[in-house]
Order: structure tokens, then C-alpha cells, then sequence
């Protein structure tokens, strides 16, 4: 059986978002492949989570185009072949597999197959010994890793996140990090929003450095952090505040 072909690449083409008279994203132009994990990194403000929220398909743009490359997609293979985890993620009014087990449900698993593949998420988020917790009882930390589990169990080919460390502990955030260092040697494209430096030069093959809205960096980590490019982008790996 040959393997099933890739979504991939996602083109972002002259990508514009404007609420009211504010224009928020300003053209942007970057075209995102298979295998390297990116990172759209910048300060509070910058368009990161928008940007996101436009590629899932959550927003639609006010001009320019999204589309995903790979050959055969339609709306429908794209819609099940990528997913989102959230700064907050948002928790079902149910235990922590049954958060997972209503994911499965509603994408047509069959009943047999569901707990088993549950159970696999649980475990591997480590979150076995909670199954049976509300989720809306565990702790930030938990219910993100729960969120991540609920998201890799769908096996997306794409998953976005969008800060997902960004209100948690440090021990919380590395065993975040950690289950999205799995994904990505798994083979799933990473595509995470961060404002955290730190977070960036761990987990990044590639920048896209926003400000203001605009593109104004697209570059392999290593040549973001030894040579920002832009005074922006200077500024911003010296810890300096953007305006």
C-alpha cells in the first residue's frame, strides 16, 4: 500500500487580515515544507496567533491566499489532516479519556479501537494515572498535555500551537516541550507560535520573526540567532523591548 500523500507544503501568498480599518497582518509571503519544525516567534501583538488561526482555517484572510500544496488535497483532507492546541486549551465537560475518546468519536473510529488508541495518548502524555480526572479539575500543566494527547490522537500530518507553554511552570513546560519534540520525530510538521526566546532556539529549524503585523524575517534558526538580519530583529534577541 503506497503511503498517503503529504498536504504539504502550505503557501501563505500575499496574506492580508484587517479588522475594521486596522490592517493586523500586512502581505505576508512564506511557503512552510514538510520535516523542519517552525517557529513564528515575536512580541505581544506581532499577528502570531492570528496568523495561526488563519492557516487552521479558524479566520479567514481579507485578501491573499492559504493553500496547501500537496498533491490531491481537498478541503476535507485538510480539515483531517491538521490540528490546533491553544494558550487555554478548552476542556470538555468530561474525564480526561473521555475527552479523547469524544475526539475519536466524532472522527467516525470505529467503538472497538477507540480506548485503545485513548489509552495510548494518555500514556503517552503521561497522564495514564488521571484518566478518570474531569479534565476541567487537572492543572494547567495537565489539561495542556491532555489538550496535545487529545491532538495527537487524530495523527495529524500539520499541528499548530499557539503558545502553549506560555502560562505554565518550567517543569510543565518541559514536558510540553518534550511531547512536541515526540510529534516532530514522529514525522508531524511542527508550527508553533512563541514569544519566548528560550522556547525558540530549543525547538526551531526555522524563524518566521513577525512585527507589527509584517514578515520581516524567514530563516533557519542557527542564522536567525548568530545574524538577525533587521534592526527589529536585533533588538528583539537582545531582550530589548518593540514598539
Amino acid at each position: 500500500m503506497s503511503a498517503p500523500q503529504s498536504i504539504l507544503p502550505l503557501e501563505i501568498r500575499k496574506l492580508v487580515f484587517e479588522s475594521g480599518d486596522t490592517r493586523l497582518l500586512h502581505d505576508i509571503d512564506v511557503t512552510l515544507s514538510a520535516g523542519r519544525r517552525t517557529i513564528i516567534l515575536g512580541p505581544n501583538g506581532a499577528g502570531k496567533s492570528l496568523l495561526l488561526r488563519l492557516c487552521h482555517g479558524l479566520l479567514k484572510p481579507t485578501s491573499g491566499e492559504i493553500i496547501w500544496r500537496g498533491a490531491g488535497t481537498s478541503r476535507s483532507r485538510v480539515i483531517r489532516h491538521q490540528a490546533m492546541v491553544f494558550q487555554r486549551p478548552v476542556m470538555l465537560r468530561r474525564t480526561a479519556i473521555g475527552n479523547i475518546l469524544h475526539t475519536l468519536r466524532i472522527r467516525d473510529v470505529a467503538a472497538p479501537e477507540r480506548r485503545e488508541r485513548a489509552e495510548a495518548a494518555l500514556a503517552l502524555a503521561g497522564l495514564s494515572h488521571l484518566a478518570n480526572r474531569p479534565a476541567r479539575l487537572m492543572s494547567g500543566g495537565e489539561q495542556q498535555r491532555l489538550a496535545l494527547a487529545r491532538a495527537w490522537v487524530t495523527e495529524p500530518e500539520v499541528l499548530f500551537l499557539d503558545e502553549p507553554t506560555a502560562s505554565l511552570d518550567p517543569a510543565a513546560t518541559r514536558a510540553v516541550e518534550s511531547l512536541v519534540e515526540g510529534f516532530h520525530a514522529a514525522g508531524t510538521k511542527i508550527i508553533m507560535a512563541t514569544h519566548d526566546l528560550g522556547q525558540a532556539r530549543r525547538l526551531a529549524d526555522d524563524i518566521v520573526f513577525l512585527h507589527k503585523g509584517r514578515l520581516l524575517e524567514f530563516t533557519p534558526a542557527s542564522e536567525f540567532f548568530e545574524n538577525p538580519q533587521t534592526p527589529e530583529a536585533r533588538a528583539f534577541t537582545q531582550g530589548e523591548l518593540l514598539w
